[in-house]
């Protein structure tokens, strides 16, 4: 019988680390995990949805989902992060200036929204959101602080977060009762028409002293 005193022990893992033969480590892997837990969270909403499911879809291990993104709560904002991307908007609606920052901003919000593939996702943040603390928390986050105040930052202008909380609420109301609640004629109204009636304002929240 072979002595096996001197073969290699195996590695231990650290608490939250997939094993070597379940890892798939790669930035590919992470975008294929975001991508599952968009597509999850959209169809089952935030409650409904587990870490063990979206790592189902996604065909990895559950260890290597929290080894990646941590918490649910965390992968729940990683997942819609892909539809809001804060770090390439901002620049775009600050542009050169404050003049047409509204329109820049209205413009873009709307868009995200009439794309399907972005809106289904943003419909699930905002349903969770009015039931559940976690979901509000990400949508707080993503909207209020990584996206307008630092819109409302860059122009240099008095009180920015309270600005940008009126600009998020204008927004958020419309998104609510256009695509959630569905309200007509809002609903069905040209988004042209809403950017040229809801550009002054925003332009007024973010810019006049």
């Amino acid at each position: 019988m072979s002595d096996t005193s001197d073969a290699p022990k195996p590695r231990r893992r650290g608490p939250g680390r997939p094993r070597q033969d379940e890892a798939d480590d790669g930035p590919g892997t992470q975008e294929r995990i975001r991508l599952a837990a968009r597509e999850v969270f959209a169809e089952r909403g935030y409650d409904k949805t587990s870490v063990r499911g979206i790592a189902k879809v996604a065909g990895v291990d559950p260890a290597l989902v929290h080894h990646y993104f941590g918490s649910k709560d965390d992968l729940f904002a990683a997942a819609i992060e892909v539809s809001i991307e804060p770090a390439l908007v901002v620049p775009a609606v600050i542009g050169e200036g404050p003049d047409g920052v509204g329109e820049r901003l209205a413009r873009y919000f709307l868009g995200v929204w009439e794309n399907p593939v972005t809106r289904v996702p943003l419909l699930a943040v905002i349903r969770s959101a009015l039931t559940h603390e976690a979901a509000a928390k990400v949508l707080r986050e993503l909207v209020l602080r990584r996206l307008l105040a630092r819109v409302a930052a860059d122009l240099d202008v008095p009180d920015p977060t309270f600005r940008a909380e009126l600009a998020a609420s204008h927004m958020v109301g419309i998104a609510i009762l256009r695509y959630v609640v569905q309200v007509e004629p809002l609903a069905s109204a040209d988004p042209e028409k809403i950017v040229a009636l809801v550009a002054p304002t925003l332009q007024r929240y973010l810019t006049e002293e």
